[in-house]
């Protein structure tokens, strides 16, 4: 009888933190091919501490695992090259250089000629974007800013996409576009996704899976038609 195949990424009683403070305490989940995935949790739970301890932002220990390779011991930009995009939280983008010109950042750790198709692409997905090409990141608003930096992280062509409070400080329809987009960006290239996000509802709306958090421990884990129907869940989080 076959197992469940190997996942994309794996994580195994991880551990990490800040300088003496430990933050995670023996967190195991995993993301599959394609996949997206929430992370869900109060304040303080652990959530940006884990794709902190994903990219090599920050010391962890465990066991960490992405393509078949260890994450110990790898920088950030080793990540980036192996196939990871991070997407802070506060987005990240570069505010003195224009869209365009984060967008040719974004492909920094590329080796191919085709970048350009990448820009169409992405501009495809965030129209806007092709408008304000010209602009300083800085001076967009911050719903244009989030889908720059997402789309920043798409040019790097990623198996993984790690998300962090996309929809942090947007008008709730312009946060609806931001999952609607990463819906697509995942039905049409594959992409799988991590996803930290405060508004449970619509992360489980998008996600096949999610992870709950607390103190920085995997509490409760499971498909996200059960988290939905999960009385603690349902309490704590979606408000219903």
């Amino acid at each position: 009888m076959q197992g469940r195949p190997v996942p994309l990424l794996e994580l195994a009683e991880v551990t990490a933190g800040y300088g003496q403070r430990p933050v995670l305490h023996s967190v195991d989940l995993h993301v599959d091919e394609g996949e997206i995935v929430s992370i869900l949790g109060a304040n303080g739970a652990g959530k940006t501490t884990t794709l902190r301890a994903i990219s090599g932002s920050i010391s962890r220990a465990g066991r960490l695992v992405f393509l078949g390779q260890s994450l110990l011991g790898r920088h950030p930009s080793d990540a980036a090259r192996m196939g990871i995009a991070h997407v802070p939280e506060g987005r990240g983008t570069m505010g003195q250089l224009t869209v365009w010109e984060n967008l040719q950042l974004g492909a920094y750790v590329r080796r191919d000629r085709e970048v350009g198709v990448d820009v169409e692409r992405v501009f495809g997905y965030f129209p806007v974007l092709q408008e304000r090409r010209k602009q300083y990141a800085g001076t967009l608003s911050g719903g244009e800013q989030q889908m720059l930096a997402i789309a920043r992280a798409l040019m790097a062509r990623p198996r993984l996409l790690l998300l962090d409070e996309p929809s942090l400080g947007l008008a709730p329809m312009i946060a609806q576009s931001i999952f609607d987009i990463i819906s697509t960006i995942n039905r049409d290239l594959g992409t799988a996704v991590l996803l930290v996000e405060q508004n449970a509802v619509a992360a489980l709306d998008i996600s096949s899976r999610a992870y709950v958090l607390e103190a920085g421990r995997v509490a409760v884990e499971g498909s996200s038609i059960d988290l939905k129907a999960h009385d603690g869940v349902r309490r704590s989080y979606l408000g219903y």
